[in-house]
């Protein structure tokens, strides 16, 4: 019994001790539990006052009458969340250099339905009052935006940016183009009698391949001198739109533009034959060699020209084309003469798109 008893205690102490530290164990894995969950749940965080975040990057340009507005609609409140839903969006015009707030608004822009998750870009044109027009180069108005949320409240105004009342100019009258052979000719009548003297204003006219959404400046006219320019730079067969406006230059820096003339479109045919060669001259190879007669006449400086055509005939004959081929430089040796003959020489310039000039002025050589 003595050594059974011993045994018995030794299991006894060895089940406690086992149970004590799955006690243990439990006891710290749900300390762990506990303190993980404080964690996750944190002070409670007070309710946003839903207030959109003022836009930073609002742009003015100034078109005629007519001022252009752009920015970005926020996408957050001003404690960073995302907005829900937007209000109306105020536009605030004043005469100070800084607004303080927009007690009159002079318009506004209605939110886009739904709700938001990216920013996106709006734009207002705000047609300016004739009261405040002016023909003080340094007269200005100034323009901010207010967005509100669906409450009517608001977290202040944007960016603020300022605009020349100077009064524009009227678009060129009577503007028109006209296909020719050095390119598109375009005129206007322009208001050199309304141009204020102290000030520079020029005639900008403007041109975009049919169908496309981007202008090309073509150039530039004072106003005042003659209401013409030619726009060289155009590639045949394509169709044309062209437009012009009156722009004042108060610096280099600040350049108003007025309204557009209304637009004209052309057809870029080519009909145009290059230039008549000039300056053939004709010359026989002398004794001694194989009959030739060398030609030489003053290249075309035609961008399209493709090549020459070498006309030849005998007294009282008519002139017959005499290369397979058109001849891609300003010369050209004849091999097929006879002695004894005269021969009158006279060659033409062709462009790319089989367009052939008059012939040049007859050169003539005898063969001895």
């Amino acid at each position: 019994m003595g050594l059974f008893a011993s045994h018995l205690r030794f299991v006894l102490l060895l089940t406690f001790v086992f149970s004590m530290t799955n006690f243990r164990q439990m006891a710290l894995l749900g300390a762990a539990v506990m303190l993980t969950g404080c964690a996750s749940i944190g002070p409670p965080q007070p309710p946003s006052l839903d207030l959109p975040k003022p836009p930073a990057d609002l742009r003015a340009v100034r078109k005629g009458d007519h001022v252009v507005l752009t920015w970005t609609a926020p996408a957050s409140t001003t404690d960073r969340r995302t907005i829900r839903k937007l209000g109306l969006t105020r536009i605030c015009r004043g005469t100070d250099a800084k607004l303080t707030g927009c007690e009159t608004a002079v318009g506004s822009v209605a939110a886009s339905a739904g709700g938001r998750t990216s920013a996106t870009k709006v734009s207002y044109s705000d047609p300016l009052p004739k009261e405040v027009a002016s023909e003080d180069p340094a007269g200005f108005v100034t323009y901010a935006v207010e967005v509100l949320n669906v409450d009517g409240r608001d977290a202040g105004l944007s960016n603020q940016v300022r605009v020349s009342t100077l009064l524009t100019l009227p678009a060129p009258q009577d503007f028109r183009a006209a296909v020719t052979g050095k390119g598109v000719v375009l005129n206007w009548s322009d208001s050199a009698a309304a141009h204020p003297p102290a000030l520079h204003s020029v005639v900008r006219v403007y041109r975009r391949v049919e169908g496309n959404a981007e202008w090309t400046v073509v150039g530039s006219v004072a106003v005042g001198d003659e209401g013409s320019l030619t726009d060289s730079n155009i590639q045949w067969e394509k169709r044309y739109e062209y437009r012009a406006e009156t722009v004042t230059v108060i610096s280099p820096e600040l350049q108003i533009e007025g309204d557009d003339s209304p637009e004209v479109k052309v057809f870029a045919h080519d009909v145009f034959p290059p230039a008549t060669p000039a300056g053939l001259q004709a010359v026989y190879s002398g004794p001694g060699q194989a009959a030739f007669v060398d030609l030489i006449w003053a290249p075309v400086s035609d961008l399209d020209l493709d090549g020459y055509n070498v006309y030849r005939h005998e007294e009282g004959a008519a002139p017959v084309k005499v290369n397979a081929w058109v001849v891609k430089v300003p010369a050209y040796r004849d091999g097929n003469v006879v002695a004894g003959k005269t021969y009158f020489y006279s060659v033409s310039a062709m462009d790319v798109r089989g367009n052939e000039s008059a012939r040049s002025e007859e050169a003539s050589e005898r063969v001895p």
